[in-house]
């Protein structure tokens, strides 16, 4: 049982972090790197408790709950052990003539105190992945894991309080009441995980401070299959893709735009697919997850009405199951095409071409991913012309999974990015800096201006 913190000892934990930062005790590299270190230790220390947790909120298996939670997090500090000394490292940059004799860099300065807000869906990763940057950047963080999860909240605020102490990273436990005492101390950045709708609340919050945000939120991903597609292929990535987390993902493929001629072949095949992906009974697979909460299940079955139900459709309240579903005949101005979907369910729009695909894209707010199945000259003149935060061709979620690309949305689907060097510069201020010696000091940059017209020549 999640218990609210008090808004006094919230008030307590960002003065005291304020205050570490200010001691300037997290600026060494050294430094940064060893507490790194010490959160991969208790990450892998406590690798079966938190996949155990995992499965009591979300009942998310031990190969998903590694493989979409905790690989990435060591995946992320074994890329920041490797490379944050040169990453952090002054980048030298050049100067123009004008300026002789300086010479001119950047450095890489931490921001201060972080607000790390998270969601339920991966409450492992989307709390500890953001952290990483905020402590690579010299950052401290005071982090707010979700109450819908609650044996991982509980043990994440253990597995911090037993690694750091609270003036560096801190865990405040809570419902949106807490959220909203969280929101109305100054940070130097906040990085909020979740809808669009909160996103907005948070950035209204941020704007009194003229806080930093990064939203991380979601929307609706499209995911496209044209008729050159391999369609077996194509399922059975977007079956798994749209299954993962019984498709409360924020990267899910939320709703397919299918060629005409391939429709009835591709419902065929996405059967294929989840019989291969979770056998005979999915009800009976270790590997799919149930909906978070009695109301997440209400409102997910509620989407079943909105078409004609081509596969699937079966459900069961007790257990908050709901079988991976395919509707057809989906009216485009309809809730289940309008709001995120956080669920296993795939509304089907058929399309006469790709051009017609990309008008419907375009017609609607930018989302956080786009997935396109067909040749790849067809599916990067969609990309051209066309917007998301992230994408891939022939694929789906897989985006995501490389340390080495950055995240985040665009427009509705959120702004800033992170993952890998993009998490350390999010946490931080790129600092411009000129240094210009004294034994040369050129008259002509000093008023009354002398020789002018020669200097204009130079700028």
């Amino acid at each position: 049982m999640i218990t609210n913190m008090s808004i006094e000892r919230i008030k307590e934990i960002v003065a005291a972090q304020r205050d570490f930062f200010r001691s300037h005790k997290t600026l060494s590299i050294e430094y940064r790197l060893e507490m790194l270190k010490r959160l991969r230790g208790a990450i892998v220390r406590h690798e079966r408790e938190l996949t155990d947790a995992l499965y009591l909120d979300l009942h998310k298996s031990y190969e998903e709950a590694y493989l979409t939670e905790i690989s990435i997090l060591l995946g992320e500090i074994d890329n920041f052990l490797k490379h944050l000394k040169g990453w952090a490292a002054p980048s030298k940059k050049a100067t123009p003539l004008k300026m002789f004799p300086s010479r001119s860099e950047i450095v890489t300065e931490p921001l201060g105190v972080a607000l790390i807000i998270a969601p339920w869906n991966y409450p492992v990763q989307l709390l500890l992945n953001p952290l990483i940057g905020a402590i690579a950047a010299g950052c401290t963080a005071v982090l707010k894991p979700s109450p819908y999860t609650p044996h991982v909240a509980e043990l994440l605020e253990r597995l911090i309080a037993e690694s750091f102490d609270s003036e560096y990273i801190a865990v405040v436990q809570g419902n949106r009441d807490v959220n909203t005492a969280l929101l109305k101390e100054r940070y130097d950045i906040i990085f909020f995980t979740g809808s669009p709708e909160l996103g907005r609340v948070v950035m209204r919050a941020a704007a009194e401070n003229l806080t930093p945000v990064v939203l991380e939120l979601g929307g609706k991903s499209p995911v496209v299959v044209d008729k050159s597609a391999n369609i077996e292929v194509a399922a059975k990535r977007i079956a798994w893709g749209k299954t993962l987390n019984a498709g409360q993902t924020c990267i899910a493929p939320d709703y397919l735009l299918i060629h005409k001629d391939i429709k009835a072949q591709f419902v065929e095949a996405y059967r294929n697919a989840l019989r291969e992906l979770h056998g005979e009974d999915i009800r009976q697979s270790k590997h799919y997850v149930r909906m978070v909460s009695d109301k997440a299940f209400e409102r997910v079955r509620g989407y079943l009405a909105m078409g004609d139900i081509v596969l699937g459709g079966n459900t069961i309240a007790e257990e908050r199951y709901i079988e991976p579903t395919l509707l057809d005949n989906v009216a485009t101005d309809s809730v289940v095409m309008r709001e995120e979907i956080f669920g296993p369910i795939l509304p089907m729009i058929t399309i006469e071409s790709m051009a017609e695909a990309k008008e419907f894209i375009l017609a609607r707010e930018k989302p956080l991913a786009m997935y396109i199945f067909a040749t790849e000259s067809a599916a990067r003149d969609i990309l051209e012309h066309t917007s998301s935060g992230g994408a891939c061709i022939n694929d789906t979620i897989m985006h995501i999974a490389n340390e080495h690309l950055p995240f985040g949305g665009v427009g509705n689907s959120g702004m800033g990015r992170y993952h890998g060097r993009d998490s350390l510069y999010t946490f931080s201020h790129r600092r411009a800096v000129v240094t210009t010696p004294t034994w040369l000091d050129v008259p002509f940059r000093y008023m009354p201006y002398r020789l002018f017209s020669w200097i204009k020549r130079l700028l």
